[in-house]
């Protein structure tokens, strides 16, 4: 398999607003538990445009972007014995850690201090190829597109905020807040079991709101619009829902959300706010003894579930991707998604090769 020395990259060099190119740059060297991937399609995050405006502090520059993504192994280390070339795979963001604090002997890369991240330290994906580690690999089923694979890293992160940091059952009654990308998967993840679902958003969100609705949410709100105690009561026999997860990252609805679950119940904080400190309606926390959890980022023990729910058909892969770009548009593609009119935009980084589509 011939591999150019050269690629396209969407490179930020510099910290600050935008400061970003595309630019041809060195395809990346491939020695030891490294393999090389040819990229199908990388998907934007918020994190992604957080770094663009130059508001994302851990960013490196200059940086190739991108770290929820899809790919074929095109190249491996010497050290690599469970990936050959031809393999189509996705990837968890940790491209490299300690490996000797408590978080890395655990497994729990997403905590380890010294981690370095795909798309953040190292460079990225929205690129012809991107480098990452063995470890960190995950074959994907046959029946699982590309497109789908590129939405397993925000995938995996639900999955550890309702799998492993707040499971919940098909008895359960939930709320989530917030139909944007990550709240859609948390509501499909929990259609999947079965429990039931409110989804809650602003007038801003309402097309995303009828989305939410097709993927099977029993009830959903426009709390600008419609009075969520209400609906929320009414629904529950005046107790409240069990859990909360709030994908919004909006501390007014959080607060209003933790007056509404039933005394003894949980909130899994999975959006991030915009400031590190803020106003908690602790009073409520304290007299209804609700469990108030973070949730950061994903590790290994999530990605073999999330893989698992594509495989499965859990996942809506025409509903959630409602836009692709390709590389040499990666700036179009940006714009899109900080319009906000869009799902999740996809970036397609060889658009024209069949073995990645």
């Amino acid at each position: 398999m011939s591999i150019p020395e050269t690629m396209k990259a969407v490179v930020k060099s510099e910290a600050g607003y935008d400061n970003m190119s595309l630019k041809e740059i060195p395809v990346p060297e491939v020695t030891g538990d490294r393999v090389l991937l040819k990229v199908a399609y990388t998907g934007i995050c918020g994190t992604d445009i957080h770094t663009f405006k130059g508001e994302y502090a851990n960013a490196r520059t200059p940086l190739v972007l991108g770290h929820e993504f899809s790919g074929m192994v095109v190249a491996v280390g010497d050290k690599v014995t469970k990936f050959k070339p031809g393999d189509r795979v996705t990837s968890e963001t940790t491209f490299d850690t300690c490996g000797e604090c408590i978080y890395c002997k655990n497994k729990e890369y997403n905590l380890c201090d010294n981690r370095k991240g795909i798309g953040t330290v190292a460079n990225g994906s929205m690129a012809n190829y991107v480098l990452s580690r063995e470890e960190s690999l995950h074959l994907l089923p046959e029946g699982v597109s590309f497109k789908l694979a590129a939405m397993s890293e925000p995938l995996a992160s639900c999955v550890h905020a309702m799998y492993q940091k707040t499971p919940f059952t098909l008895h359960d009654t939930l709320l989530i807040i917030g139909p944007g990308p990550m709240g859609l998967l948390s509501l499909q993840i929990a259609k999947e079991i079965g429990a039931f679902t409110i989804v809650s958003g602003v007038t801003k969100d309402e097309e995303r709101l009828k989305i939410a609705k097709e993927l099977g949410a029993d009830i959903v709100v426009n709390t600008q619009k419609e009075d969520l105690e209400k609906i929320i009561m009414d629904a529950t026999d005046g107790v409240g829902v069990t859990k909360v997860y709030d994908c919004s990252g909006a501390i007014p609805a959080v607060n209003q959300a933790l007056k509404l679950i039933r005394k003894g119940g949980t909130l899994q904080q999975v959006g991030l706010f915009a400031k590190d400190m803020n106003e908690l309606d602790e009073r409520t926390i304290i007299q209804h003894e609700i469990n108030y959890l973070g949730s950061r980022s994903q590790n290994p023990y999530d990605w073999p579930i999330a893989v698992h729910l594509e495989a499965k058909g859990a996942i809506d892969e025409d509903k959630m991707v409602t836009k692709v770009f390709d590389l040499d548009h990666w700036r179009d593609a940006f714009e899109a998604m900080m319009a906000g009119q869009e799902l999740k935009v996809l970036i397609a980084s060889n658009p024209d090769d069949p073995d990645v589509q």
